[in-house]
């Protein structure tokens, strides 16, 4: 059975194409980004007052239409239930209305080769890359409303902490997409964003959104790697991941075993290394610290 099909099958469901039926009409959207900016819960005639419709009968009509599945009615008024928050916030995300292209001014060093990166953004994915030695430093979905207002840095710095979500989530189980389970999984294979032969897939059982990344990317906020960084006077939530090579490249990874998988990531900083071994779900295992040496 598809995953279409599990849904069009649930009893407590309201199918998702009379779902967006409801939606699909202006005054009813209107409704929806009224109870966004108002007070909840809002009276029905402030909600009334905000849309601009004068006509009582037919704002009832439309009003519910969305109550019980995207709007709720209180003692005290009207407000939004978490479906109706997510259409609301899908639109001022640009998701459904904005397909924006945009080059993205960037100053920093490819971790393999030094040349300066570029930045794109196209089809909601922001990617960079190395237009040198082609080689990828993550391109992953950022919705255009992430745009607005920013200036180019700040587009990137956005980009850099929406990452760091996205993956905190899928290594701990939780799709960012549906909040369904999230499964990790070890490949081999060039076939990620990044041009990694080791990788690390995160894929949701319910939805089957996808996310991959080299393997060090999963240890961004682990404890032992940021105060390694500490130590040496890093803050390591304030650097973009993309100047990591162990969150980009996987030459800073040995596969240890592969029944089960044992990997070994090597962290360095001004001669010193953190050696941190992950299992296949990317949980550390093992740490040690010691000058760095020559890779084996």
């Amino acid at each position: 059975m598809s995953r279409a099909d599990d849904l069009r099958d649930c009893e407590d469901c309201l199918a998702p194409a009379d779902a967006f039926a409801i939606v699909g009409e202006e005054t009813r959207l209107s409704i929806l980004e009224a109870l966004w900016r108002l007070d909840e819960p809002a009276a029905f005639s402030e909600i009334r007052a905000a849309v601009g419709m004068t006509d009582s009968a037919q704002f009832n009509y439309h009003l519910g239409k969305l109550t019980d599945q995207f709007v709720r009615k209180t003692d005290d008024g009207y407000e939004l239930r978490t479906a109706g928050e997510r259409i609301v916030q899908a639109i001022f995300a640009g998701s459904f209305t904005q397909h924006p292209e945009r080059e993205i001014e960037i100053d920093d060093p490819c971790v393999r080769c030094g040349a300066t990166l570029s930045a794109h953004y196209v089809d909601e994915q922001l990617s960079i890359t190395c237009p040198a030695c082609e080689h990828g430093h993550g391109e992953y979905p950022f919705p255009p409303g992430g745009l607005h207002d920013r200036t180019d840095a700040e587009i990137l710095s956005a980009f850099d902490q929406r990452v760091r979500h996205l993956h905190c989530l899928a290594k701990d189980g939780v799709c960012p997409e549906c909040n369904g389970r999230m499964a990790t999984t070890i490949g081999r294979g060039e076939d990620c964003c990044l041009g990694v032969s080791v990788r690390a897939t995160h894929r949701c059982r319910q939805c089957a959104h996808e996310l991959c990344s080299a393997v060090g990317l999963g240890l961004l906020d682990q404890s032992p790697v940021v105060s390694f960084y500490e130590d040496h006077g890093v803050d390591l939530a304030q650097t973009p991941y993309w100047r990591l090579d162990w969150c980009v490249d996987d030459h800073p990874v040995t596969v240890v075993e592969e029944d089960p998988w044992r990997l070994r990531v090597d962290v360095t900083r001004d001669g010193d290394r953190l050696a941190v071994v992950v299992d296949g779900d990317l949980e550390i295992v093992e740490t040690r610290r010691d000058p760095a040496t020559p890779a084996e």
